[in-house]
């Protein structure tokens, strides 16, 4: 479809310069534009949600969390 564009001369000059570098053309350059920014707006940005682990268990009886040596060790054990 052909359609009429005002836009702002240096943004044009910038938009055909970078057209020509890509060795694609001005209407593919403008398309692929639309294209993010509407993409963009149709999947806004997911939180990443941290799994919680629910089950039970615990410490080993004894065993002092405050310790790096302490956990080492019992990571160790069989």
């Amino acid at each position: 479809m052909k359609t009429t564009l005002n836009l702002n001369d240096a943004l044009l000059a910038d938009a055909k310069a970078l057209a020509a570098k890509q060795h694609t053309s001005l209407t593919r350059l403008i398309e692929e534009g639309l294209q993010l920014r509407l993409r963009a707006q149709k999947a806004p940005e997911k939180t990443p949600v941290l799994p919680v682990y629910r089950g039970r268990g615990g410490l080993v009886r004894g065993l002092d969390p405050r310790s790096n040596k302490a956990m080492l060790d019992a990571a160790d054990e069989e």
